[in-house]
């Protein structure tokens, strides 16, 4: 049986939070975040050079030695290669919509919700490969308090704003005029 998207998402999602973000725990003390790759996810460099990371169909290792070790995951590459386009797509866009930015925190990959996002003035800006309210990816803003209620803020399962994985200059407008919206 091929696995659908959201399938092929979610084996990824658990391999994100129950091996990739550990072996950085384990590595550093307590830093959890991860970062898009070429090809998929992983950690940064660990302190020792080392690294995890999902490069298309495989889970690679890399030792402090700079020996690499490459493992099949049951993953569809279509699947995979789209949710990898995914998360280039929006870390590039949320790198130019940092840039603008007041006071902007790093961009990460954060395993729990296997979204990239950053914040900036107490609102997360990100990219979501899609969840249990989400069959597909999408962009959002999160304001830390609720926004006051209007038709621009339409998310299902959170208070803020979503749109759809369009082109990037949809979403530095949608992104765009929803900081507006919250800092004129």
């Amino acid at each position: 049986m091929s696995k659908t998207f959201a399938q092929n998402r979610d084996t990824l999602h658990k391999l994100a939070e129950e091996v990739v973000s550990p072996a950085r725990v384990k590595a550093t003390g307590n830093e959890i975040a991860l970062e898009a790759t070429p090809g998929g996810f992983g950690t940064p460099p660990f302190p020792d050079g080392g690294l995890v990371r999902v490069d298309g169909t495989n889970l690679v290792t890399r030792a402090a030695d700079g020996a690499e070790t490459s493992e099949p995951l049951d993953v569809d590459p279509a699947h995979t290669a789209r949710l990898a386009d995914f998360f280039a797509f929006a870390w590039g866009v949320l790198e130019t919509l940092r840039a603008e930015a007041a006071e902007p925190s790093d961009i990460h990959l954060w395993p729990e919700h296997f979204d990239v996002a950053f914040e900036d003035r107490e609102v997360t800006y990100g990219g979501s490969p899609g969840d249990e309210n989400h069959a597909e990816p999408y962009l959002y803003v999160a304001p830390w308090a609720a926004p006051e209620p209007g038709p621009e803020w339409n998310a299902t399962g959170f208070s803020g704003a979503e749109a759809p994985w369009t082109d990037e200059a949809a979403a530095l407008a949608f992104f765009r005029a929803r900081r507006g919206m919250l800092h004129p």
